[in-house]
C-alpha cells in the first residue's frame, strides 16, 4: 500500500511538471466541460491539439457552484508556467470568464457553445433570454443533497435529442449514461466581473443547439467583441464532440493570436 501511494504521489508530481515545463512556444490549452458532460468530452479535440504539439489539460469541473469552480480551476492555472488558451463549454463559460480575472497567463479565452455572461448575469437567465431552449423539460427529477440544494440530469432517454443530436447514438447513451450534474444552484448564480472585458474571446456554436438557443451565443459573441465567431452547421450543443475539428482549429488561432 505504501508503495502504490507513492507512485501516485510520483505520478501527480510528473503530471504537474510536465505542465509546468510545457514547451515555451506554444500555450497549454486548458479545457473546461459543462454540466451533463465530462472531461472526455474533450477526447476527439485533444487529439488533434496534441498531434500539433499543444501541451493539453483537461479539467474535471466540480460544478457545484461559479465561484467554487472558478476558484478550484484557478488553482490549477496557476500551477502552469507557461501562457495559457482557457476554453469552456456550455457552463464551463461562467466558469472560465471567473477563473481568468486572477491569473495573468491566460492570453486567450475560447468559448465553445459556452456562456459568456456579464456581471449580474446567470446560465439559467441567459438561457431564457431568447426563446428556443427545450432543457426544462429533458430534465430528470432534481436529486436532494443532504447539504441542501439539489442536483440537476438530464433524462437519458432524452439525452441524445436534447443534448447531443448530431452524435452517433450509442456515443450519446454513453454520455448519458456517464454524465455529471450540476447544481441547481450553480445555473442561478451570479456572476462577477468578466475576463472577456480585458481577455480576447473567440467563439464557435452550432445552429441546432437545444440547450441555449444560438441567438444567445450570437449576443454573447458580438457583447464580447469576439475575434472570430463560427457557427457550426447541423451541429447540437456538444458541438466539440460531434465537429472536433473547427472547435481545434479554432483554439489554435487562438493561440498564434497577437
Amino acid at each position: 500500500m505504501k508503495r502504490l501511494i507513492a507512485a501516485c504521489m510520483v505520478l501527480s508530481v510528473v503530471f504537474m511538471s510536465s505542465v509546468a515545463t510545457a514547451q515555451s512556444d506554444k500555450p497549454t490549452i486548458v479545457l473546461v466541460h459543462g454540466a451533463f458532460a465530462d472531461a472526455s468530452s474533450w477526447n476527439g479535440v485533444i487529439r488533434i491539439l496534441e498531434d500539433d504539439g499543444y501541451p493539453v489539460v483537461a479539467v474535471a469541473n466540480p460544478l457545484r457552484s461559479v465561484q467554487g469552480d472558478a476558484q478550484y480551476l484557478s488553482n490549477i492555472l496557476s500551477n502552469i508556467k507557461s501562457s495559457v488558451v482557457l476554453v469552456g463549454h456550455s457552463y464551463g463559460g461562467s466558469v472560465i470568464s471567473e477563473a481568468a480575472n486572477d491569473n495573468a497567463n491566460v492570453k486567450a479565452l475560447v468559448y465553445v457553445a459556452a456562456f459568456a455572461p456579464e456581471t449580474g448575469e446567470t446560465a439559467a437567465g441567459l438561457t431564457g433570454k431568447f426563446s428556443g431552449s427545450t432543457l426544462g423539460p429533458a430534465l430528470d427529477l432534481p436529486v436532494a443533497l443532504s447539504g441542501g440544494g439539489e442536483d440537476l440530469y438530464v433524462r437519458q432517454d432524452k439525452f441524445h435529442a436534447q443534448f447531443a443530436a448530431d452524435v452517433p447514438e450509442a456515443d450519446a447513451r454513453l454520455m448519458a449514461a456517464t454524465q455529471r450534474p450540476v447544481t441547481e444552484a450553480a445555473l442561478h448564480e451570479a456572476s462577477t466581473a468578466p475576463a472577456w472585458k480585458k481577455t480576447p474571446a473567440w467563439f464557435i456554436y452550432g445552429d441546432k443547439d437545444n440547450n441555449i438557443p444560438p441567438q444567445v451565443f450570437a449576443f454573447m459573441a458580438k457583447r464580447a467583441h469576439s475575434r472570430q465567431t463560427i457557427v457550426v452547421q447541423g451541429a447540437s450543443h456538444v458541438v466539440m464532440v460531434s465537429n472536433p475539428v473547427p472547435v481545434a482549429r479554432l483554439i489554435e488561432r487562438a493561440a498564434v493570436a497577437k
